[in-house]
């Protein structure tokens, strides 16, 4: 997805001539050429993300449509408040890009985490929230969001699912229908929901939109009394209060299965870490039978 980002980004930049990207010395690599064709729409910051999103404020107000990207936890977490301030407070348009959600870089140590940035970005009033699952899925998402005049959040991440499917910003696809549950599979945790889910009675339901939330489909497939099951690649219960507000007409319950809410002590890969937060698909498969 880094890579697929990166190619978006610069194909907008030179077809749109509003559109600048802002980075923190993270993937300058893949903006070599953009910056070299562009270099008055392409800055590099240095290792400053509260700038670097400074800057991309300025260029917001100046009419321009900000592309901002670097790692994720210094992208939402470290510069939070100039989020909050610079562009929800504000009101101004722009598009953050991360890399390495939840724990890409997880060789790196907890400082490289990010499970926490969707709970953090729900706090600001009207940020969109949108966690693709698949390359393609991020191309057509950005391409989508980078003008609509709002803070717009990408998650992207090295677990991709096989295959992408026809996304649109808020909006969830209904992937199989069953009795049991409504299982909301979050990005890239559709694949190992959905084998997960094998010959079990569940709707599976594919989110790629936590901002703007598609409470009309989830309502239309829970049903009257319905269990709701999140399968979120980031802190547990993060989107529980969305699921609930778009049910509030119906006696419902809500379970989530997501990262725990722990502070990490343990080097590894991301495959480690899905393995022991129970993210994988054995471990999926036993929270969705132990709650059914």
């Amino acid at each position: 997805m880094r890579l697929q980002a990166a190619a978006t980004a610069t194909d907008l930049l030179a077809e749109d001539p509003r559109t600048a990207i802002v980075l923190a010395d993270i993937s300058t690599d893949q903006f070599r050429e953009a910056r070299r064709r562009h270099p008055e729409r392409v800055v590099n910051v240095g290792i400053m993300e509260a700038t670097m999103v400074g800057v991309a404020a300025g260029f917001a107000m100046e009419g321009f449509h900000p592309i901002a990207h670097t790692i994720t936890p210094f992208l939402v977490e470290r510069p939070f408040e100039q989020l909050k301030l610079d562009f929800g407070y504000q009101g101004l348009g722009g598009t953050f890009v991360s890399t390495g959600a939840s724990y890409d870089y997880a060789t790196e140590g907890a400082t490289h985490h990010g499970t926490g940035d969707v709970g953090v970005l729900l706090t600001i009033p009207g940020f969109e929230i949108l966690v693709p699952g698949h390359p393609a899925e991020l191309d057509r998402l950005l391409r989508a969001t980078y003008a609509n005049g709002r803070p717009t959040y990408l998650r992207a991440s090295a677990s991709v699912n096989r295959s992408p499917m026809d996304v649109t910003p808020g909006h969830m696809e209904v992937v199989r229908h069953g009795a049991g549950a409504a299982v909301v599979a979050v990005g890239p945790m559709l694949d190992r929901t959905l084998e997960a889910a094998e010959g079990l009675d569940v709707s599976v339901l594919y989110a790629t939109s936590v901002v703007p939330f598609d409470a009309s489909t989830l309502a239309a497939v829970a049903g009257d009394r319905p269990l709701v099951i999140i399968v979120e690649p980031f802190y547990e219960h993060s989107m529980t209060g969305l699921a609930a507000e778009a049910l509030a007409h119906v006696p419902a319950r809500f379970a989530s299965i997501g990262a725990p809410r722990r502070f990490p002590t343990a080097y590894g890969t991301p495959e480690e870490h899905d393995r022991d937060n129970g993210l994988d698909v054995v471990g999926i498969a036993a929270r969705l039978r132990a709650l059914l």
